[in-house]
């Protein structure tokens, strides 16, 4: 049985500096092949790239039960990014269900206990729609103007 993910490129050395200056890891996507579904029956794999113009990671696909762990996986990766500010990008990501939404809400208060701030841009209108739902929960995420 295939693995639920995998790597292009090597694994990130342990500790938060050299994983994302590694350049070798800011080449690296993580893809959970076969994950997701466009409605047509054309997989779609939720991918994560670290951002190269400011500190964070780039989200491409959808953010459901199928692509949970890799979700996971991702904000791990994000929470341990240096620098006072850690960016996710959004514009790639077509759905976010409500557990990935609390995956951001979890991520959001990691980087928040070490003084930090998550600041998320260009949400798609699924997690706008849990965020209307859930406001309480959500209040303490930060998208940007």
């Amino acid at each position: 049985m295939a693995p639920a993910h995998r790597h292009d490129g090597p694994l990130p050395p342990v500790g938060a500096q050299a994983l994302y200056e590694n350049a070798m890891w800011a080449d690296a996507v993580v893809r959970c092949a076969g994950a997701g579904n466009d409605g047509t029956g054309a997989p779609r794999p939720l991918t994560a790239q670290p951002l190269r113009d400011r500190p964070g990671a780039l989200l491409h696909g959808s953010c459901d039960l199928g692509t949970r762990p890799i979700l996971a996986a991702a904000l791990g990766v994000v929470t341990r990014i240096p620098g006072p500010v850690v960016h996710l990008d959004l514009s790639g990501v077509a759905f976010l269900d409500a557990a990935a939404v609390a995956a951001l809400v979890r991520a959001n208060a990691t980087v928040r206990g070490q003084g930090r701030r998550l600041l998320l841009h260009h949400p798609p209108y699924s997690l706008r729609k849990v965020v209307e739902m859930f406001p309480d929960e959500c209040a303490a995420l930060e998208v940007a103007a």
